[in-house]
């Protein structure tokens, strides 16, 4: 075949080829069907062909009963699904969609088929997550006819597409397919070849970083993820997510990114390649990180790493008493969360115009609360009991825990860890609730480092679920699991960790954000495209240029130079542009210029 005939238009694009029906192809099928085309939806074998015809048949199935779907629509769709074992009956197809394993090897295979097989005006569409469009096009006699078609798992919900163009890719072709996608529900974004695209390209060093983060023992993966769903509000943790793709197509599209870009952050972790070796490749295996109660289940079973639910039988102390040292935003949070707990709260600062303001601000935050039917006024009134307000650090001296959230400086910190030292109790434990500094610093400035401890809540206090606790080398256990238990008791998910840069959340959440700005830079996608990516084709709340104004870009600057000071890691090292956007004083939403401007 040759590319010298018109390329197919929208309108004419009523007939699909689907070759491939695991997890990805079933779902474009349904999603194509539903639209309205007639599909073809092939298979090597009869039996992955039976396979693939149950999991469209209970997709859809499960779609009437949430109500997404009515029976005779279900009855209609598959009705427009021919099922079938053979190339050879895509010979008047107007579109081709490839969702087969992820091998430049079987796909040039397969597209030289396709090339022969089906008619001149055929586009021919792959839908890989990380190999070269352009490679897989010149097993073809139509280049110009190619294109990436990469759809989201789970196809028939995630409403974003990326559509990757070639060098040779043709104008009409690519707008063509951006048209049907459309067609089908779905938002497209058209890149250029390169490995990862969008979304992949940010959402696997993150997941590769997380990786690392679990083979150096440094958090337990339950921690792990739910320090990425709470903090950052993420749908899945990382670790889950990776068994839910599959632990070998993971390596697999690590391993091209890193030899595309030879970037030591893309290179795959080791512990990947020996789980994949050893056979536990995630949910469809019935084990990865996790265990599974069968091959593709999606309920995980305890297992040997399955962490006890409390810390039963360690030593603790009493906390009756706390004292929170601030009045910004978070300092007012941490009051009201523990008044709320029933738990007397005195709260330290500067002056007592402060002391009325950080008092005024509770009030108010209870009586929303008291508003929304989430606390009742008898509720409201307990928690008002137990505050007091100072403006004298020796107020403290009495109470079982203190909680610092003051300017995040360290000297100012250190200084403030020396006073506590002298005026608390034997035996109150010390802790700062620090995003980014160094726990032990502050330990070190006392003569009781093994009471010090991080206590980083998430803003707002009172809403995020959140804290890591953070743990020095001197940190005692008896300290870490009071803090604990303190968490679970004002009714906060704690995740353990140690003190190193960024902890869980900001030492995974922040590169993320630095390879999103990397991006950027190269021109490769604007900011509203890889917005668009992350939230549509990964479900994040916010995506990262979204996030970065929020944050404040002065913030994210000195956590990224942070984490760069601490791992030496090149790729942490901060994106020149935002260095060159907070030396210009564009700090986000709060000057009204970021990487977008505000009104």
């Amino acid at each position: 075949m040759t590319d010298s005939s018109s390329p197919t238009t929208i309108n004419s694009i009523t007939k699909v080829g689907v070759i491939g029906l695991g997890t990805m192809g079933v779902g474009i099928t349904e999603v194509i069907a539903r639209s309205g085309s007639r599909v073809w939806a092939v298979e090597i074998s009869d039996a992955e062909l039976a396979r693939g015809v149950k999991n469209v048949e209970g997709s859809t199935s499960r779609a009437v009963a949430r109500g997404k779907l009515s029976e005779e629509e279900r009855t209609a769709l598959l009705g427009r699904i021919t099922f079938t074992t053979s190339l050879a009956d895509l010979t008047d197809v107007d579109l081709v969609v490839e969702a087969v394993p992820e091998s430049m090897e079987i796909k040039s295979a397969l597209f030289a088929a396709l090339d022969e097989i089906t008619p001149a005006h055929t586009i021919l569409a792959s839908n890989t997550s990380s190999l070269s469009v352009t490679e897989i096009s010149v097993a073809t006699g139509r280049p110009s006819q190619v294109v990436g078609l990469h759809f989201f798992n789970p196809a028939p919900v995630q409403a974003f597409v990326e559509i990757v163009r070639t060098v040779v890719s043709s104008p009409e072709v690519v707008d063509a397919v951006a048209e049907f996608a459309r067609g089908l529900g779905k938002e497209p974004v058209v890149v250029g070849d390169k490995a990862g695209f969008i979304a992949n390209a940010l959402l696997f060093g993150y997941l590769n970083h997380a990786v690392k983060m679990y083979e150096q023992k440094y958090a337990t993966r339950e921690d792990i993820d739910a320090a990425m769903r709470l903090g950052c509000g993420l749908p899945m943790g990382p670790l889950a997510l990776l068994d839910l793709i599959g632990l070998d197509t993971a390596y697999e599209i690590l391993d091209t990114m890193y030899k595309e870009g030879r970037d030591r952050l893309h290179a795959p972790s080791p512990i990947l390649k020996q789980m994949v070796t050893a056979g536990l490749r995630g949910r469809k295996s019935g084990r990865g990180f996790y265990t599974y109660e069968a091959p593709h289940s999606p309920v995980v079973v305890a297992d040997g790493h399955t962490p006890a639910p409390t810390m039963e039988g360690g030593a603790t102390r009493t906390v009756n008493s706390v004292g929170v040292i601030g009045s910004g935003t978070m300092a007012t949070g941490i009051a009201e969360v523990f008044a709320k707990a029933g738990i007397d709260v005195i709260y330290i600062t500067r002056s007592e115009e402060k002391v009325k303001s950080v008092r005024g601000a509770i009030e108010k935050s209870l009586e929303k609360g008291v508003q929304r039917g989430k606390l009742d006024a008898a509720g409201r009134d307990v928690a008002l009991a137990h505050l007091t307000g100072s403006t004298k650090l020796d107020d403290l001296a009495k109470v079982d825990l203190v909680v610092e959230a003051v300017v995040e400086e360290l000297p100012v910190k250190v200084a403030l860890f020396e006073n506590l030292d002298e005026i608390c109790k034997t035996g109150a434990i010390l802790a700062t609730t620090t995003s980014s500094l160094p726990v032990v610093e502050m330990a070190a400035a006392t003569s009781r480092p093994q009471d010090v401890i991080g206590l980083h809540f998430f803003n707002p206090a009172p809403v995020m679920e959140l804290v890591e606790v953070v743990s020095t080398v001197a940190t005692a256990d008896e300290v870490i699991a009071t803090s604990r238990e303190l968490c679970l008791r004002v009714g906060k998910h704690p995740v353990i960790c140690a003190d190193r840069a960024g902890f869980i959340v900001n030492a995974l959440l922040f590169p993320y954000l630095n390879d999103a700005i990397r991006m950027l830079e190269m021109n490769y996608a604007d900011a509203d495209d890889i917005d668009l990516a992350m939230k549509r084709g990964c479900g994040y709340p916010m995506g990262p240029f979204e996030l970065l104004d929020v944050v404040g870009l002065d913030v994210s600057l000195a956590i990224q130079q942070t984490l760069y000071r601490e791992f030496r890691e090149r790729g942490f090292a901060p994106a020149p542009r935002l260095e060159h956007l907070v030396t210009a004083g564009y700090l986000g939403r709060k000057t009204g210029r970021g990487f977008r401007v505000y009104s």
